[in-house]
């Protein structure tokens, strides 16, 4: 069962009768208002309810995590799970209130809210989303966590990631795009001359993406 209290958020609603969701997800040591101005900078038109929620955890040095890093590339099982069960539970929750489903949902995050977008999305046994935005993040490796790519044809992801990362090496957002596009799913992907950041000259990109994937969503009618 859904509970859209599970996690603090901050929502930007749209223009009009909503075409679907935008969820975007922090980095470490952020919070809910770290990347709510990318909802009118992806979505101008307003044509998506947008979510942003918080991470679970208070962490030194401070801000809201997702989970304790211990070593990049591998989540601390140990807080890693509590906060991937919030996050579906809140997810589920979201569907319930807002009557719009996976298929016209797109996820994304940043840093660990990549990571967070990778296992609620490719989690063996989940609904595929309409789309998934991965910023300079990794598919995570996690006792337990069994993340489907046997057959992702059809599902549309955007990644981007800083070439002189220092934090979340590039080679990680490499890793993710030949992994993805292996399973056959349609992956725009771009590397930036920056450190552990979101290049604003792909935001107009992702734009675009994001503007795609709307028109490519399955027209329904909304319970409400």
């Amino acid at each position: 069962m859904g509970d859209l209290g599970a996690l603090r958020y901050r929502e930007r609603s749209a223009g009009a009768e909503p075409e679907g969701l935008l969820v975007l997800w922090h980095g470490r040591g952020a919070d809910e208002h770290d990347l709510f101005p990318l909802f009118d900078i992806l979505d101008p038109d307003r044509r998506l309810r947008g979510f942003a929620p918080r991470g679970p955890l208070s962490l030194p040095p401070g801000g809201a995590h997702w989970y304790v890093v211990k070593r990049v590339g591998y989540p601390d099982p140990e807080t890693f799970w509590p906060s991937l069960e919030t996050a579906h539970i809140w997810l589920e929750g979201l569907e319930q209130e807002t009557g719009i489903g996976m298929d016209r949902t797109i996820i994304g995050g940043f840093s660990q809210g990549a990571v967070m977008t990778y296992s609620v999305a490719l989690e063996r046994g989940r609904t595929q989303p309409a789309g998934l935005i991965g910023l300079s993040g990794f598919i995570p490796t996690v006792d337990r966590l069994d993340i489907d790519l046997d057959n992702r044809s059809g599902l549309h992801v955007a990644i981007g990631h800083g070439t002189y990362d220092p934090v979340i090496g590039v080679d990680f957002g490499r890793v993710a795009r030949d992994r993805l596009r292996a399973a056959g799913a349609d992956v725009l992907f771009r590397e930036s001359s920056m450190p552990h950041s979101i290049d604003p000259g792909f935001l107009g990109e992702l734009a675009s993406w994001v503007t795609e994937r709307i028109g490519a969503m399955p027209d329904v009618t909304r319970p409400r």
